[in-house]
């Protein structure tokens, strides 16, 4: 028989303190998409200012490694705060997570000097553990909210907490144009041939301000007690649990007390052990290898920036350091308004209609079929014809990656697994997806080059690696449609399949 604190969460109706753990746990997510978007409109204003004898452009290289090295630390992250979630509880390691985001986010800000090398070895190090910070944000962001939600709204609550991702590509892209304008009219009648020092402190100054909104959540952050699902069957304390889920819900202790507590005892056998494997290991290979294909896909969209922003952020003028960095940030906010955000809301919205697997079969699959209608006739016709179409596509593959596998390999994960396995499993998974991210980002900016550019050696070319994409998408819907479990409509305990 369940607990009734559990019993109570589950089916307790929509409250206020659920949208407050919404926008508190949703400022990792909104921090990690702000540091990574806002990055390629810095890196036009590093260019600018560290390579005017290099025509202004940052080697491709350097863009790779501060990608990459930004997800090694993700990745680093999600393993060792996601074990320490469940080893010494959720809230108490909550807190340190996004100290560290906030810190390390002024550091990449100062960047400590102002050479050239100097600034991009201590922009990389910054870099590396403001993503330690946002790793460690996934899984206990995910595994919290899921364990305050009730079972009816718990999809569209984490799928809100995970939205918030949209919204800090847009604030990223907005910080930046906003930045850039004030900077650009102060500077009056900057020349687009020189670039005034000014423009050094622009970038680190739109850095920095992505640590506001994360360090103004820090107290209700360490506000939040420790979930229920945490106290009463991990800790083994069901009153605690009583208590503090009186203080959040509006419900009395005399409701969720137990009339005669017996004592609980939940099955003993320890982490990635064979007893583990086998009632775990399906579940955990599927969200982990979903996790792991999808971010190869959505990683790899900056396989067309390129090409776009040369068709798209032509001027009939040379452009300044403020006006280059100005174009790029306006198409990135464009992209997230017509498509990235709109992802996230229409899943917001069918995921406890639809079912977390009917989304992502959906999403794998119309990725599928957008890669290929991209990667097959690009020589042909796409590489010469960047149109209307060519965006409607490029919008359609952050559509269907964000109502799709992107947002419920977030989900999932958090649902799936025993309370005391929760955001470790979690971890492991997103880890996993930043390996894939890796590959994404760097292995195919390699591979898609059919001729030695960019400081790229020749390699399979654009059309074959938009195929690969595709197919790795395929592979995707495959591991969906036979591995992956619903859990739309379920309590987590129905879900543990601990028994």
């Amino acid at each position: 028989m369940a607990l009734k604190v559990l019993s109570a969460l589950d089916s307790a109706r929509t409250q206020l303190y659920h949208f407050k753990a919404i926008i508190v746990a949703g400022m990792g997510l909104f921090t990690d998409a702000y540091d990574l978007f806002c990055i390629p409109p810095i890196l036009r204003l590093i260019g600018r200012v560290f390579y005017e004898d290099e025509q202004y452009n940052v080697p491709p290289a350097v863009l790779s490694s501060m990608v990459a090295i930004a997800l090694l630390g993700t990745a680093i992250g999600q393993l060792v705060f996601g074990r320490l979630g469940d080893l010494i509880g959720r809230r108490r390691v909550y807190g340190l997570s996004l100290m560290i985001m906030v810190l390390s986010s002024l550091g990449c800000g100062f960047s400590i000097c102002t050479t050239r090398s100097c600034v991009l070895v201590s922009l990389a190090l910054f870099r590396f553990i403001l993503g330690v910070g946002i790793g460690g944000d996934y899984p206990l962001s995910a595994t919290i909210m899921s364990e305050f939600a009730n079972k009816r709204t718990r999809g569209a609550f984490i799928a809100a907490v995970f939205s918030m991702q949209g919204f800090g590509i847009l604030a990223s892209s907005t910080v930046t144009m906003v930045v850039c304008a004030i900077f650009d009219r102060a500077s009056h009648n900057v020349s687009v041939d020189h670039t005034p020092k000014n423009a050094d402190i622009a970038w680190r100054l739109i850095l920095m301000l992505g640590a506001v909104p994360a360090g103004l959540t820090y107290y209700w952050r360490m506000m939040m007690p420790e979930t229920a699902r945490y106290t009463a069957l991990v800790e083994q304390n069901v009153l605690q649990a009583a208590k503090d889920m009186e203080k959040v819900l509006d419900v009395s202790i005399s409701q969720i007390e137990e009339d005669d507590p017996l004592p609980l005892h939940p099955p003993s056998y320890p982490l990635l052990s064979k007893q583990f494997f086998r009632r775990h290991g399906r579940d955990l290979f599927s969200c982990a290898t979903s996790w792991f294909l999808v971010d190869i896909v959505f990683y790899s969209s900056n396989l067309f920036q390129s090409q776009i922003y040369k068709k798209y952020l032509q001027d009939t003028r040379p452009m300044n350091a403020y006006e280059d960095a100005f174009n790029v940030a306006k198409l990135q906010a464009l992209v997230a308004l017509c498509s990235t955000i709109p992802g996230y809301l229409v899943t917001v919205y069918f995921i406890d209609r639809i079912g977390r697997v009917k989304i992502q079969q959906i999403g794998f699959f119309f990725m599928a079929i957008v890669y290929l209608a991209i990667g097959i006739p690009y020589y042909k016709y796409w590489d010469n014809n960047t149109n209307a179409g060519f965006m409607v596509l490029y919008g359609l593959t952050f559509f269907f990656a964000n109502f799709g596998p992107n947002t419920t390999t977030f989900i999932v994960p958090a649902e799936l697994f025993p309370a005391r396995f929760r955001s470790t499993c979690h971890g492991i998974s997103g880890a996993a997806g930043k390996v894939g991210a890796i590959i994404g980002s760097v292995g195919f900016m390699w591979a898609s080059q059919n001729h030695k550019e960019d400081g790229y050696p020749k390699a399979i070319g654009m059309t074959a690696s938009l195929v690969i994409l595709g197919g790795v998408c395929f592979m995707g819907l495959l591991v969906t449609s036979f591995f992956t479990r619903e859990t739309m409509g379920r309590s987590l305990e129905e879900n543990e399949n601990d028994n």
